[in-house]
């Protein structure tokens, strides 16, 4: 029997309009990144309520559908920029601290605080964004940076300590302690930002001050053990 030329040749996929070299996954894809972009700036500039989704879709040169599309409110638009920002932190906190691993204490405290306070203080919008920014905005965003907090806690014991705890009771207590302490370094931060404004030439004096003070409650940490 033979086959018609229909059935012998399948149809051929369909084209992928390409615009500008970018596909249209790639051109939504940089979309969004163009609205955190334009987000960082405007919330940093002129704080998160001041901001509306229209003056982020002018800055961003991406229509209000093209937000939409992304985001389901501003809050949501906040939240994804507190996530891409929280990922770049971790990420570059992980490696340091994989660097000067077996170390002694103080070498590893110097080279981690180094890193936490770079990843955010570099660019100066990042540190107006995550700790001038979030407090109050929403329950959502307090759940976001309650779960940042916990996971710096976490890390925090786990560069203290030399294995896990000798029992429930004491693994509370030591990621209360690592809690509360990475309380008072993002308050620190949160002063450095209100009085310096998060200037580049400060940033060393935030280093020395927040490592100090990891420093004290580790020896306080080590005393009570």
């Amino acid at each position: 029997m033979t086959r018609s030329k229909s059935a012998a040749r399948p149809d051929p996929a369909p084209v992928r309009r390409r615009i500008r070299g970018l596909d249209a996954e790639q051109r939504s894809a940089q979309r969004r990144s163009q609205l955190l972009e334009a987000a960082t700036e405007l919330f940093a500039e002129q704080s998160f309520s001041g901001t509306s989704i229209e003056q982020i879709c002018q800055r961003a040169y991406v229509g209000t559908k093209g937000f939409y599309d992304h985001f389901d409110s501003k809050e949501a638009c906040y939240v994804a920029l507190l996530e891409q920002i929280t990922a770049q932190v971790k990420q570059r906190v992980a490696e340091v601290a994989a660097e000067v691993a077996g170390r002694d204490w103080s070498q590893r405290a110097t080279a981690v605080v180094g890193a936490f306070v770079h990843a955010i203080a570099d660019d100066p919008r990042l540190a107006k964004v995550t700790f001038g920014e979030a407090a109050g905005i929403s329950p959502t965003v307090e759940k976001q940076r309650r779960g940042n907090r916990r996971w710096a806690a976490a890390f925090l014991d786990g560069e203290w300590a030399s294995g896990p705890a000798s029992d429930e009771r004491a693994q509370r207590r030591r990621l209360a302690l690592a809690l509360a302490t990475i309380g008072g370094m993002f308050e620190l931060i949160a002063d450095w930002l209100h009085h310096h404004g998060g200037a580049r030439d400060d940033v060393q004096t935030l280093i020395d001050d927040l490592t100090e003070f990891v420093g004290v409650v580790y020896v306080g940490r080590g005393m009570q053990s």
